[in-house]
């Protein structure tokens, strides 16, 4: 046999070997495995001995009850008799028969300033009943200091001050004038008719323009009328002009007679022509008219 063996292949006597190996650890491991499965086998027990298990279980944990019976809360005795809510505590209260949470919501009521004047303002505590509001009402006696309300204590400076700075600012008399150019917001608010709004879009004209050069000139502004200018006067015009042969293109362009166009038109005769010597020469621009001339002049230096 083993002489056949040989003339096998390699490959074929692998295989062959390989074979008997498996089933060799077969052999060995059946009988192992059959002992294991022996061992782990549950045995079950009888009913009897399961009840007795039970039964040492439930006896261990009785005494647990006894542990904590002595926490258990004691019966409150209710003893009616005559009290102060605001100033009884806790166990006072839990004595005329009140619940922990009734209780709890008085101490928190007076805890945030709270005051029980009389027995109509403690009927209004959360959670108590009209029931047991009518058996209390006869014992509630409520302190004299609780039942007078506080007196509010009266600054005689603070009304002092107010007298002298009214909530609304006095208006002029008939017949005042007004100076454009000096006036604030303080002053222009005391005009009949100029609120808050109004005499800051006065004076915010005024800075842009660099001082009004006529009382004409205020009418320019949104929501002013001509019935206000009996008010204005323009004292000696003092205003900002613009420097025709020096300021750049933003700063001629932001006065409100000019725009892109008329500022840039006067750059580029100083680029190319140089300086510009007269309002004249600025009158053959085609970017301005007559009327822009006339707003213009006041306000044109070309120094």
């Amino acid at each position: 046999m083993w002489k056949n063996f040989f003339y096998f292949s390699k490959s074929e006597r692998r295989v062959i070997l390989l074979l008997t190996v498996t089933l060799g650890l077969l052999c060995i491991a059946t009988p192992l495995v059959w002992h294991i499965r022996r061992q782990n086998t549950v045995i079950i027990a009888e009913p009897d001995s399961i009840d007795a298990f039970i039964a040492g279980l439930t006896k261990q944990k009785q005494p647990s009850k006894h542990r904590y019976a002595s926490r258990e809360r004691e019966e409150v005795i209710v003893e009616y008799h005559d009290f102060d809510p605001n100033k009884a505590d806790s166990v006072e209260l839990r004595r005329l028969g009140l619940p922990s949470f009734i209780a709890h919501n008085i101490l928190r009521y007076r805890a945030k300033g709270g005051v029980f004047r009389n027995p109509q303002s403690f009927a209004r505590i959360y959670g108590l009943s009209d029931e047991t509001f009518k058996t209390l009402e006869p014992y509630i006696v409520i302190s004299e200091e609780y039942t007078r309300k506080p007196i509010r204590q009266i600054d005689t400076v603070m009304l002092r001050e107010e007298k002298e700075e009214p909530r609304y600012p006095v208006k002029l008399p008939e017949g005042t004038v007004v100076d454009l150019n000096e006036a604030d917001t303080t002053l222009l608010r005391q005009i009949p008719g100029i609120g808050s709004a109004l005499s800051k879009m006065i004076v915010d004209y005024r800075e842009r323009l660099g001082g009004y050069a006529s009382v004409e000139q205020v009418l320019e502004v949104n929501h002013v009328d001509a019935s206000m200018c009996r008010w204005f006067k323009v004292g000696t015009p003092s205003v900002r002009q613009l420097r025709v042969n020096h300021d750049g293109l933003d700063r001629l362009r932001r006065h409100p007679y000019m725009d892109f166009y008329k500022a840039k038109a006067i750059i580029e005769y100083r680029r190319k022509r140089g300086q510009i010597k007269s309002l004249s020469r600025i009158a053959l621009f085609e970017e301005f008219s007559e009327k822009d001339l006339k707003k213009l002049q006041p306000y044109l230096s070309f120094e």
